[in-house]
């Protein structure tokens, strides 16, 4: 009875040009040595079972046959292997030192292949370095690792470093579809397929699980043996699902999932491999794009016709939902209720995007809420028979003549009210500023007022009527208040009770501190769309705020002496009974 030999053993690549999947370094390689460009220290990195000893074993042998070397003579005494995770101490590396002094018998090259080199001490590395950077002509060190980060920097300064990558998909399957003619093996493209993908591009897992699903099937793979041996959700599973969440059909949906539970499959499982079949969805809608699919053609075809049957808005907001669940997966205590949460919400996506009104819905409603407003496009503006308003008109009631101050007035001005005067003045500016760019006003001949007149003080305010907003059934105040009690408790606490008027298409807030600035540009956005629900026929223009003139109160007694004194000039008889009877505080 012959000894079995794995695929992964059997089936190694003896030439650059049987390596799987790493062209741009094996043609790296190849111009080196025919260059005589041979660097004296190599760092081959990249996932597990990519190729890296194996392009090592190669690169050794093909540069000892150069120069009319024997190509079938073996160069085994040439080659020595240390395997760094067993033999990572100073020793270990003295040995390797002592070893390189002694030059070749056969061939013009000793190759030193250093496997797993992260796992060298640091003492190792160190007593390398000396070696590494000045060996001798005829000695080549070629490190091999999985964890580049691991190596020193200076170590990779000596090294010529070359990256392997995964081995793609595509590549795995057709590699493994010449393995299965060799050897007269029945396989399923299906099949190969899931085998590579389970191998996440490492080549020599993908074999060692063919071997497995060869022994399992007798000479035969099949999709569902592999589905059944590699332990994974099966793509129908996904197809079924997806289905039966657009139609809304939860419960079904929900007992899908209990059933891939039972087969002893963990939530994350399921939630990435839903959320790589609704990504295929996502790629399978563009012609472009379906090269980006990695499944075989049957399972292909499949995701372009489900991916015709359901919107890009349901495939696209189903990812985002499924990413998010993922999201929280590690820091839930009860997965499961978390999972089916997630699919209770898909089952209801459909239902939900379908009561999302449509732009030109929009448009029809604010035009039939508001017919003085014309739609272009998406820009809301005055209809063309609508005459723009200019802002001088607008902050007329605010301008009055400037009054000539006396020297006693001007004594008694302080630097807080012209400074509030000026802060009133800036704010009736930008608002006409804003008003005029928005209609056009200096196309259209308005001029914005000179506001270097002087505007008169806040409490002075007079707005003039306005016959479209008195015809309003609910007072401004009233809307207001309402507003405000909807806001957050802060907001509402500082707000509702200030007064409030609509001013020629300008709503003014009347302010008593300084900190109710800040909180009406807060809510200003939500502010002007509820005023345009309450009056549509009415242009809202701006909303601005004006600071109140505080009247400070005569400060109330505090202390027994105060109080005294206030009665006594209150009540003149008290302060003659006090001085009669002799009474003094205690």
């Amino acid at each position: 009875m012959d000894q079995f030999i794995i695929s992964a053993r059997k089936y190694r690549p003896t030439a650059f040009e049987e390596v799987i999947g790493q062209r741009q370094v094996t043609e790296t390689l190849l111009h080196e040595i025919n260059g005589n460009q041979l660097a004296q220290a190599f760092l081959f990195t990249g996932p597990r079972g990519v190729g890296k000893t194996t392009c090592a074993r190669i690169l050794a042998k093909v540069i000892n046959a150069k120069d009319g070397g024997d190509a079938n003579q073996d160069y085994a005494f040439n080659i020595f292997e240390l395997d760094a995770a067993s033999n990572n101490s100073v020793e270990d590396i003295r040995h390797l030192i002592d070893q390189v002094r002694i030059p070749p018998q056969i061939g013009k090259y000793k190759v030193y292949i250093i496997d797993e080199v992260h796992m060298l001490s640091a003492q190792a590395f160190n007593a390398f370095l000396k070696t590494l950077e000045e060996p001798p002509s005829y000695a080549i060190f070629i490190l091999a690792t999985t964890e580049k980060y691991k190596i020193l920097p200076t170590i990779l300064s000596r090294c010529q470093v070359f990256n392997f990558n995964r081995i793609q998909i595509r590549d795995m399957v057709e590699h493994l579809k010449g393995i299965s003619v060799k050897e007269n093996i029945e396989a399923s493209e299906d099949a190969l397929h899931l085998i590579a993908s389970k191998a996440d591009g490492g080549l020599r897992d993908a074999l060692s699980m063919f071997d497995q699903l060869v022994s399992f099937g007798g000479g035969r793979i099949d999709y569902e043996s592999a589905v059944e041996i590699l332990s994974v959700v099966d793509l129908s599973t996904y197809f079924e699902i997806t289905a039966l969440l657009s139609q809304s059909n939860i419960s079904d949906a929900l007992m899908l999932y209990d059933t891939s539970v039972s087969r002893g499959f963990d939530g994350a499982t399921f939630l990435g491999g839903l959320s790589c079949h609704l990504r295929n969805l996502v790629v399978s809608k563009q012609l472009k794009t379906r090269v980006l699919l990695d499944v075989s053609e049957s399972f292909k075809s499949k995701y372009v016709e489900q991916s015709g049957q359901l919107s890009f808005s349901f495939i696209l907001n189903g990812l985002n939902l499924v990413c998010e669940t993922e999201e929280k997966y590690k820091s839930s205590r009860n997965t499961r209720l978390l999972v089916e949460l997630c699919l209770m919400k898909l089952g209801h996506l459909n239902s939900f995007i379908q009561h999302i009104p449509s732009l030109e819905d929009v448009k029809k409603k604010l035009i039939q809420q508001s017919p003085d407003v014309l739609v272009k496009g998406n820009v809301f503006m005055p209809h063309a028979n609508v005459k723009p308003i200019p802002a001088s008109s607008i902050l007329a009631p605010y301008i009055v003549e400037e009054k000539p101050k006396t020297e006693s007035t001007r004594q008694q001005s302080s630097g807080f009210s012209q400074f509030k005067e000026k802060r009133e003045k800036d704010i009736l500016a930008s608002s006409a500023k804003q008003y005029d760019n928005e209609i056009g006003g200096d196309e259209l001949g308005f001029q914005s007022p000179n506001l270097n007149e002087s505007i008169a003080p806040t409490h002075a305010l007079t707005p003039s009527d306005n016959q479209a907003e008195k015809s309003v059934a609910k007072p401004i105040q009233e809307i207001w208040t309402e507003f405000c009690q909807s806001q957050r408790p802060r907001i509402a606490t500082c707000l509702k009770n200030l007064d409030v008027e609509l001013c020629n298409g300008l709503f003014v807030v009347r302010l008593n501190a300084n900190n109710q600035e800040d909180i009406v540009e807060e809510i200003r956005t939500s502010l002007m769309g509820s005023l345009r629900l309450h009056y549509p026929s009415t242009i809202i223009r701006n909303i601005t705020t004006v600071m109140e003139e505080k009247v400070l109160d005569e400060r109330k007694p505090y202390s027994d002496k105060e109080k005294l004194d206030y009665l006594s000039k209150k009540f003149p008889d008290l302060k003659g009974a006090i001085e009669t009877l002799h009474l003094r505080l205690p």
